[in-house]
């Protein structure tokens, strides 16, 4: 089922065009940040990179990004700019070893526990949402893409009732994580997966270096062999991180056992096309989602893409569609 108008140009049409035009041609440079180290109750730090527009009594618009990404991501700058132009104030949360160093945008800033981040990892989501309701009395409002969306998702679900955020959404969620595991498995899926695990099994490693006792969580030889999202995540994401293992961590994490519980208003953006997540998936989402969730399925856009408008100006059509569902939630 379709029921959000967008069409991309006619020169990327295909779900893999369009997914990395949206990744290509767009400046990772729209939106100057000031950065805050904020130290964390284990004894790490979270990277935070605010974009100030406004007076402090303009909303706040808190980021996360996905996988791998950060700050710097296309899509996160494209976020920021579009709610600087609304004289709102940006906030985003680089995950645990994803923040980048703002001279040189390949390198990343290391975390200082033997840990990572993880779909399901909300409270460090939390922890920065009470400290933005201290610093401020505006409201906030927040986004997630793709695994950000799934964070986001889960801890909307966890904290009924909180009131900390005015409301929220989500492009590209990877809603049924063991799914979209299975589903990259197939077609073009490993390719796009040996992109991810490039970085992510010498993050892993590091933590093996760094940390000698992770070794005894850590299976290095699994590690070594991983050429699936499943299979890495068995091997360090879910010993890392408290589960018993890729199925464990999948079925706790994934936020589509969460949307039922969700009262805020939010908004959530997927592609029929996106070759992360299967389209049944989507729809199983959106039939356990509360009323308090909007779904928008699109019949292409991808994932994280949406593009439109010539190469030399691209933009993306879900971003703007967020940031105007936010704005009208304000009243």
């Amino acid at each position: 089922m379709t029921d959000a108008n967008f069409g991309p140009p006619r020169w990327l049409r295909n779900a893999h065009l369009q997914l990395a035009g949206g990744a290509l041609l767009r400046s990772r440079r729209r939106v100057a940040y000031r950065r805050e180290f904020l130290p964390t109750p284990d004894g790490d730090e979270i990277l935070l990179d605010h974009a100030e527009s406004g007076p402090e009594d303009r909303p706040r618009l808190l980021l996360l990004h996905g996988l791998e990404g950060s700050s710097y991501s296309t899509y996160v700058q494209g976020l920021a700019a579009l709610a600087a132009a609304r004289r709102w104030n940006v906030t985003v949360l680089n995950f645990r070893s994803c923040a980048r160093d703002p001279g040189r945008l390949f390198r990343r800033v290391e975390n200082r526990t033997a840990r990572l981040y993880h779909s399901g990892e909300t409270g460090d989501l939390g922890f920065v949402l009470d400290l933005l309701g201290r610093r401020a009395r505006s409201p906030i409002l927040a986004a997630g893409a793709s695994m950000g969306g799934n964070v986001l998702l889960k801890w909307l679900g966890e904290n009924r009732g909180a009131g900390k955020i005015r409301a929220a959404a989500a492009i590209s969620t990877p809603y049924d994580l063991l799914a979209c595991a299975r589903h990259l498995e197939r077609g073009a899926g490993p390719v796009y997966t040996s992109v991810f695990l490039r970085t992510l099994k010498p993050k892993a490693f590091s933590v093996l270096r760094r940390f000698p006792p992770a070794a005894e969580r850590i299976d290095r030889e699994k590690l070594e062999r991983a050429r699936t999202f499943f299979d890495f995540d068995d091997a360090a994401t879910a010993p890392l991180h408290g589960f018993t293992g890729a199925a464990d961590y999948y079925a706790r994490s994934s936020s589509i056992g969460f949307l039922p519980r969700i009262d805020v208003p939010t908004l959530c953006v997927t592609a029929r096309n996106d070759p992360f997540l299967p389209e049944e998936a989507v729809e199983r989402a959106r039939a356990a989602a509360s009323p308090a969730v909007d779904f928008r399925v699109t019949a292409s856009g991808s994932h994280l893409g949406f593009p439109e408008g010539p190469p030399w100006a691209l933009r993306s059509w879900a971003e703007s569609a967020v940031v105007a569902w936010l704005e009208a939630r304000l009243g």
